[in-house]
């Protein structure tokens, strides 16, 4: 019993991943807020940077398409390890190799791995603690928005000493090898043991039938939200820097990520309001963003940042408390949908406001984006009647 105690209490695997998560989210947030110094560097157009940043957006798209059968298939921590490695070798050949080529090559490949770290590492956290990993995974998400917030700091702060953008990388590397190292170094196997017939959180009143037509109308909602979110955080900087005429573009990043926080966990407490709180963000973020896109003085812009990011950081929490009466028995096919969908969102989005922004102006592309919540809008009043109709339905049966 003792012995198992002081297992228990030296048991870390949850840090390291918790730490591959942040290093996703620092990843994401430095390389938007990198992307300007990028694009000077290689001597780019709106339209090239555009595809620069999709090109790591569509690995991490065909990440859950490619990889999730074969993670489900073998030993998770190993299929981590393994991907580890090959996020070294990417980071390591952009540092170190400084053709335009090869940036690619290795951005696409950190686009795949950090996609699939993403969900095999909450996977894998699932597995290990049966019991607790409800709640860890809750934490673990806010993880990611941590690491983004971070990043732009960072990077703000050694390129103001003069530092070259490729420093990003370097941090990416040493951050896998210390998660390579944690991984380890904590072996496998659960560290939980729930009891026969339990849930991890309870309640297990999901046995309703698969639903495809809320699973793609929250696809839909997902889509539209991440290319929004994507198009605006790799080009706020060129806003602010271009057309502002200011330097707070990567402080407006970070606080934009920030308030994705504390959106989270208000979702968390709020979780029965989903359907609610999910409409109201839809609303809220083109009616923003539209500010935005025609205010003229920065510091109007940046405080605007700061509701945008509450209400985007709402959408994918209550996007997935809608998942469940949709899911059935079918949440990894669902969520592998939705991940899916926000890949494309990703990659289309992102293009098109750097073609936007080079032909149209960087104001106009903006508010371009903010059109398409029309169709995320009309997507969430459908799903939410099927959503009440399916959560009724479903607590009725149990």
């Amino acid at each position: 019993m003792n012995s198992n105690d002081k297992s228990e209490k030296f048991d870390f695997l949850w840090l390291v991943l918790f730490l591959i998560i942040f290093i996703n989210g620092f990843e994401a947030g430095g390389y938007q807020a990198s992307l300007r110094s990028i694009g000077q560097n290689y001597d780019l157009s709106e339209t090239s940077k555009g595809l620069f940043a999709a090109t790591e957006l569509f690995a991490t798209m065909l990440a859950p398409l490619i990889l999730g059968a074969w993670a489900d298939a073998n030993v998770k921590t190993k299929c981590i390890k393994l991907l580890l490695v090959i996020q070294f070798v990417a980071a390591a050949g952009i540092q170190i190799i400084g053709l335009q080529s090869a940036f690619v090559v290795g951005v696409f490949f950190l686009g795949l791995t950090t996609s699939a770290l993403q969900f095999i590492s909450i996977a894998a956290l699932a597995d290990s603690y049966p019991i607790s990993g409800s709640k860890k995974i809750g934490f673990m998400t806010s993880m990611y928005a941590l690491g983004a917030l971070v990043a732009p700091l960072v990077v703000e702060y050694y390129l103001g000493l003069g530092l070259t953008w490729k420093v990003l990388f370097v941090i990416l590397a040493v951050g896998s090898l210390i998660s390579f190292a944690g991984i380890m170094a904590s072996g496998e196997g659960k560290r939980e043991a729930a009891a026969r017939g339990a849930s991890a959180d309870g309640s297990t009143k999901k046995e309703t039938e698969f639903f495809l037509m809320g699973i793609l109308l929250l696809c839909v909602i997902m889509c539209i939200y991440v290319g929004f979110e994507n198009g605006f955080a790799y080009f706020v900087e060129t806003l602010f820097a271009d057309v502002l005429d200011s330097s707070l573009g990567r402080y407006a990043l970070s606080v934009f990520w920030a308030m994705m926080i504390p959106s989270r966990v208000f979702v968390g407490y709020f979780a029965k309001r989903a359907r609610a709180i999910l409409l109201t963000a839809l609303v809220a973020i083109p009616l923003l963003t539209v500010l935005v896109a025609l205010m003229d003085n920065s510091l109007v812009v940046f405080a605007l940042c700061i509701p945008l990011g509450f209400a985007s950081g709402a959408i994918y929490p209550c996007v997935l408390n809608m998942m469940i009466p949709f899911a059935g028995k079918n949440t990894a096919f669902s969520t592998g949908m939705i991940t899916t969908a926000t890949g494309i969102g990703g990659v289309v989005f992102t293009a098109l406001t750097g073609f936007n922004a080079e032909h149209l102006g960087m104001r106009m592309a903006i508010g371009i984006l903010a059109a398409f919540y029309i169709f995320s809008i009309a997507a969430a009043i459908c799903a939410g009647r099927m959503y009440l109709k399916r959560s009724q339905g479903t607590n009725g049966a149990s």
